[in-house]
């Protein structure tokens, strides 16, 4: 059996550790946290407000994760991430009033939506399926397939301006929006108190930047997995997902290339490491007529390039919490961890008919890493097993990331 040792040290590894993958990457060295046998704490529980200005943040990262990158010009203060709370479940922010971030990134199912591709609030299906938000402040880029969104308060215009597809639908109306938030008393002490510099805390800059605030915390590391690995448990994991374990990190699945690392993702930046790039890998879903393509709306990192090798290369997201953030792959076309299994087993999936025909295990395009490989049923089930260990109740239940406007149950 692979040692708890090994898998934290290649955790902690950048460089050509084929078990470690691409990525050790990121995140995580710096430690904090409780090493005993419950869920680390996930941010600071009350910081100690600072003599004037904003509470200072103190990181209380769980064991094996290093401090996460801030952006500059933004620093991290609980006043800041109380109001990028509020705002984030926020129904205000969309042109129907009843629609927020938190409708396509739900607490319970890891901040995703359960459905194969996301609705915007008008009805608009999108193309891509809506990715999970643990541990967004490792990630060194944010989307599916755009190498240039590095940044969450940049890209979060896209949800509340874009027009293509309409997602929260505020193009032209950002005046509206902030008379919303301004006319309501609650906003006026959240924006005074996280922005007490500014004459008129009411803008669209420090709207974006309180929620990419409380999106950087939404830090997830306290998994039966993690209470197994970094805090010694050795019941934390049952002996399926032990084996499941074994198998992940050996080199027959070879999992690890493009989910390596603590986070279980494909790159990693934190502090002291701002030079990680995310791969983008082709993993055969698709082979329309045995040509390399994929579907004309999400045709992969070829859409910001315009390079045929690029078409069908997508992010490999982190796989923590994966047991709840179903349907899975780019467009949620498969919709369980057993066809993802399934079809990194046969190393590409086939579609026999239909416009979209084709055996993604022949095609042109497809990643290297993705060559399949051999396992018995109880393996695979096994595998999944495991899988479901990286889920982080704490995580998906605590008060400090819920809806504030939500009823108090009794």
């Amino acid at each position: 059996m692979i040692s708890r040792s090994f898998i934290r040290s290649i955790g902690r590894s950048r460089g050509g550790n084929l078990l470690a993958g691409l990525l050790c990457l990121v995140a995580l060295g710096c430690g904090g946290g409780s090493s005993s046998g419950g869920s680390p704490p996930l941010v600071p529980p009350e910081p100690t407000p600072a003599p004037s200005g904003p509470t200072a943040w103190v990181w209380d990262l769980p064991p094996g994760f290093p401090v996460p990158l801030v952006p500059a010009g933004n620093p991290m203060s609980e006043e800041k991430f109380q109001l990028g709370r509020h705002l984030f479940y926020e129904t205000k922010l969309s042109v129907t009033e009843d629609a927020s971030c938190a409708t396509c990134h739900d607490q319970s199912r890891a901040f995703t939506d359960g459905q194969p591709r996301a609705i915007g609030a008008t009805g608009e299906v999108h193309p891509r399926n809506a990715q999970g938000l643990a541990n967004i402040a490792y990630a060194p880029t944010l989307t599916w397939n755009n190498p240039n969104e590095t940044r969450l308060a940049n890209q979060l215009l896209t949800p509340l301006f874009g027009e293509d597809p309409v997602e929260l639908g505020m193009s032209g109306l950002e005046d509206l929006l902030l008379e919303r938030l301004r006319s309501e008393a609650l906003y006026q002490g959240l924006f005074d108190d996280a922005f007490p510099d500014d004459a008129d805390p009411f803008s669209i800059e420090n709207l974006a930047l309180a929620i990419e605030v409380f999106e950087l915390a939404l830090i997830s590391g306290g998994s039966a997995y993690d209470r197994y690995i970094y805090g010694g448990d050795e019941d934390a994991l049952s002996e399926g997902a032990k084996r499941g374990l074994d198998h992940f990190f050996s080199e027959n699945l070879d999992c690890t290339h493009c989910h390596g690392g603590t986070n279980f993702s494909s790159a990693l930046n934190h502090e002291g490491n701002q030079s990680d790039r995310t791969p983008f890998e082709n993993n055969g879903l698709y082979n329309i007529g045995g040509t390399g393509d994929y579907p004309s709306d999400n045709q992969g990192l070829y859409e910001f390039t315009g390079r045929e090798r690029d078409k069908g290369r997508m992010k490999a997201p982190s796989l923590r919490n994966v047991c709840v953030t179903d349907p899975y792959m780019h467009d949620g076309s498969l919709g369980t961890l057993e066809e993802v299994v399934d079809h990194y087993e046969r190393g590409g999936t086939r579609i026999d008919s239909g416009p979209l025909a084709g055996d993604g295990r022949d095609s042109p395009n497809k990643s290297d890493f993705i060559t399949g490989f051999l396992i018995s049923r109880q393996g695979k089930a096994d595998v999944v097993e495991f899988l479901c260990s990286l889920t982080d109740d704490e995580f998906l239940t605590t008060p400090r990331f819920s809806d504030p406007f939500a009823p108090l149950s009794d």
